[in-house]
């Protein structure tokens, strides 16, 4: 059966066929609705309980208290009835674990409320709610028989009683070693945007000598930019047409979608999502350092595309090693995926990507950013950078999850915000402007944004 993917900030309403509606969810909040009787029903997905600035009228779709009215009237509009609806919603886990004083954050717990108050006043029948947590799940509605089905992200790839096959004494270092770098023409532009030197003969020499990554750019620019009419058909066209800065995050995603083009279906729970989980952890991390101007943007868009490199060598054991995983997550609630790693291979991604980033020479602060990116108090420098990508990961990972196995503990969120000039209260309105195109199947498309 088809599946339809319904991302943050959308819903879809249609009548009985044979598709699956399914939502990914971490913090945000899901909504089934189902009528038998009219044979209609449908899926939400919430970013966030109310609009946080007056942005929110652009995109109702978003929050609980302006989406769900218009999700039931498309309901309503298609002859579903009040009384013969049934709801059921998922998602709302915490970004947490949170101390005391982090209570107010909690935006998962206040969207399923609104979206929950918004049914009961229209005498909505609620069948299920499994809200809170601090793990992602899936939601699905198959619009065939109506029903639904809330599972742990990820369950239907584990099986909890299949052996786990581990690596070898060697084997790790023997699969980073195989593992195709980073080309070296990408490798010189990082670091000159780490330097800020953007000396455009020397970015169109370098990106020339690679032909291969050179076509890849073109490729990408022009399918991000699908809205021009002007094709972009060379090197020095790019860099014309698009200025240094944007010229220079094409040439780097590419790069980086060929590289963890290399990983299969260990972490990755969709096609691809390595690499879409990088590239809106990118877009973000660039938000937040423009915002808080404790980060170079164009440095903060690398170190996010680069963060968990170290997951790609490590991605082929995890599939023999996902049962053992899943138990340490999920039942015994380990809150950050990096001690289940540490447990089952003597190791983390963090550490792998780490060794990778000084065998071949990345400028030192995107290297910090790879090793301490779960943990950026202990980074021996670009410390503000380290807590940008932590926080970029985090946003990630609970506002557009489901893309791969992952979980990180957000503890002690008030500090690590603090480090970059933010608090607890600004987090929903930095959450609300974040281009809703990165919480999308491919954040690729916002790179313009």
């Amino acid at each position: 059966m088809p599946h339809r993917h319904i991302s943050a900030g959308s819903f879809h309403v249609g009548p009985v066929q044979p598709v699956t509606l399914e939502a990914y969810l971490g913090t945000c909040v899901g909504v089934a609705l189902f009528d038998p009787e009219a044979r209609i029903g449908g899926l939400a997905h919430f970013l966030l309980p109310e609009p946080v600035s007056t942005d929110g009228a652009l995109h109702p779709e978003k929050y609980a208290a302006s989406g769900m009215p218009l999700f039931l009237a498309a309901l309503y509009q298609a002859g579903a009835r009040p009384a013969t609806l049934s709801a059921t919603l998922a998602g709302g886990a915490l970004i947490g674990p949170v101390d005391d004083m982090d209570l107010s954050l909690d935006i998962g717990g206040r969207t399923a409320e609104t979206a929950e108050r918004i049914l009961r006043a229209e005498g909505i029948r609620i069948e299920r709610v499994e809200t809170g947590g601090f793990f992602a799940c899936c939601l699905r509605l198959d619009l065939q028989n109506g029903s639904c089905r809330i599972e742990p992200s990820g369950a239907d790839r584990l099986n909890a009683t299949r052996p786990a096959l581990l690596p070898a004494e060697g084997e790790i270092d023997s699969a980073a070693e195989r593992l195709q770098p980073v080309p070296q023409a990408a490798l010189k532009i990082m670091r000159l945007i780490d330097e800020e030197e953007y000396d455009t003969r020397v970015l169109s020499a370098e990106l020339r000598r690679d032909q291969v990554l050179s076509a890849r750019t073109l490729q990408l620019a022009n399918s991000v930019m699908f809205a021009s009419r002007n094709r972009i058909e060379s090197v020095d066209h790019a860099l014309m047409f698009l200025g240094v800065n944007l010229f220079m995050k094409f040439v780097v995603t590419a790069a980086d979608e060929a590289f963890y083009a290399q990983s299969e279906s260990g972490y990755s729970l969709v096609r691809g999502g390595l690499y879409h989980h990088a590239t809106g952890t990118a877009l973000v991390a660039e938000r937040l350092a423009a915002l808080t101007r404790t980060a170079k943007a164009g440095q903060a868009y690398t170190a996010g595309l680069l963060h968990d490199i170290g997951k790609v060598v490590l991605d082929q054991f995890v599939a023999g090693a996902a049962p053992l995983f899943y138990r340490q997550l999920i039942e015994d609630k380990i809150q950050d995926f990096t001690r289940a790693e540490q447990a089952v291979f003597g190791t983390t991604h963090s550490e792998v990507g780490h060794r990778l980033a000084q065998r071949w020479s990345f400028p030192h602060s995107l290297a910090e950013v790879i090793r301490c990116h779960h943990c950026p108090e202990r980074a021996d420098a670009h410390v503000e950078l380290n807590h940008v990508v932590f926080l970029a990961n985090l946003i990630m990972a609970r506002f557009h999850s489901g893309l791969e196995l992952e979980s990180q503990d957000g503890g002690r969120l008030a500090p690590r915000l603090e480090a970059i000039g933010l608090t607890l209260e600004r987090l929903p309105a930095i959450i609300d402007s974040i281009p809703l195109a990165v919480f999308e199947p491919a954040p690729a498309a916002a790179l313009t944004g």
